[in-house]
């Protein structure tokens, strides 16, 4: 963290830009996440779809330039660190892994990193199609547990990799799906141990996306070092949950809510805990009808938001101060980081503002 900047900005990162077997086969030959960005179309009125790339127009992972030009941005513009979604199945079942392979074997580009563990069964919601189950998630046990540790303790060891007074990083996307969680952290850090590490500083995400009561709450007794809030900025009441629903029901569509720029007063206030900021949020590229949307959001919002998560960490020592923002690239998602057509550089622009007032 330089000196100008008040907090640890990391953005988490989806691998889903270069076409692989498996999406060749559940979707079409060519399937990445461009697909269905691409494809996006209004669904209501002043729904704002397609939302389409500028800088680095529509990229593929496989080529280096590409993510030498993500790197660039990411530190010029204030964030220190890509959060990999990184995906392991059990018993060495794997996906989406070759761009971060390539990133740590031919060690560029120069921005930081750290894994985040995937750890939930994949299913058809790219299509609308939730119920359909392409991959489940499998936890064999304690020897899983290592041949998952020793395949990724390379990029542990890796001088880019993120740390936290000298542990890395290491996020876990649903620790309420971990058969103990407890007993995970024990088995984790013992392992780190053994391979000459000072330990790991593992982070637990706690989901509460509407504000309807987080999906994990035991990280601190289960032994991890934080745990992130993250919640979609949009508030939900009873007011704006019954105009939600009359809307639907008098137009149809996807939930519509407004984006919020005061979010951070509903985050816990407790060390242990960590905030997550989003630009914006529209799924409805991956899930149709069936999605939700969020109104309203602009650079300014963010960087208001980004602000106040920023005072939030401020009584915590500098190697903690850790912001999460959803997400560098999530395109079918509606929260990316990267230069767009409608706005420029105005996701990173407010960012970075943030991350200085």
């Amino acid at each position: 963290m330089t000196d100008d900047l008040k907090a640890r900005a990391i953005a988490f990162y989806l691998p889903q830009f270069f076409p692989i077997p498996e999406n060749d086969q559940w979707w079409g030959p060519g399937f990445t996440e461009w697909t269905n960005a691409a494809k996006a179309r209004p669904l209501f009125r002043g729904h704002v779809q397609p939302t389409l790339p500028a800088d680095l127009g529509f990229y593929d992972l496989r080529v280096p330039e590409t993510r030498q030009a993500q790197s660039d941005l990411a530190r010029e513009y204030g964030v220190e660190a890509f959060a990999y979604w990184h995906y392991w199945f059990g018993e060495g079942d794997r996906i989406l892994e070759r761009p971060f392979l390539e990133v740590l074997e031919s060690g560029s580009p120069e921005v930081s990193f750290c894994l985040a563990w995937a750890n939930q069964s994949w299913t058809g919601i790219w299509h609308a199609a939730g119920d359909k189950v392409l991959k489940h998630q499998r936890y064999p046990g304690p020897e899983d547990d290592q041949r998952h540790f020793d395949t990724i303790l390379p990029a542990f060891r890796d001088p880019r990799y993120l740390r936290v007074d000298g542990k890395p990083v290491f996020y876990v996307f649903r620790p309420e799906e971990l058969p103990h969680p407890a007993e995970f952290v024990d088995r984790w850090q013992a392992m780190a141990r053994a391979a000459g590490l000072p330990g790991l500083y593992l982070v637990a995400e706690m989901s509460d996306l509407l504000g309807r009561g987080a999906t994990y709450r035991t990280g601190a007794a289960d032994g991890f070092d934080s745990s992130v809030y993250m919640r979609i900025p949009v508030r939900v009441n009873q007011a704006t949950t019954l105009r939600m629903r009359l809307r639907r029901k008098l137009r149809g569509g996807p939930e519509v809510w407004p984006y919020v720029d005061d979010i951070m007063k509903t985050v816990p206030r407790d060390r242990a805990i960590q905030p997550c900021v989003y630009p914006n949020w529209d799924n409805t590229p991956r899930s149709g009808r069936r999605g939700l949307a969020v109104t309203g959001a602009t650079p300014v919002r963010f960087r208001r938001n980004v602000q106040d998560a920023v005072a939030l960490l401020q009584d915590r020592p500098a190697e903690e101060r850790l912001l999460w923002v959803k997400s560098w690239n999530e395109w079918a998602e509606g929260n990316h980081l990267e230069p767009d057509l409608r706005e420029g550089h105005g996701w990173l622009e407010a960012l970075r503002s943030g991350l200085t007032a």
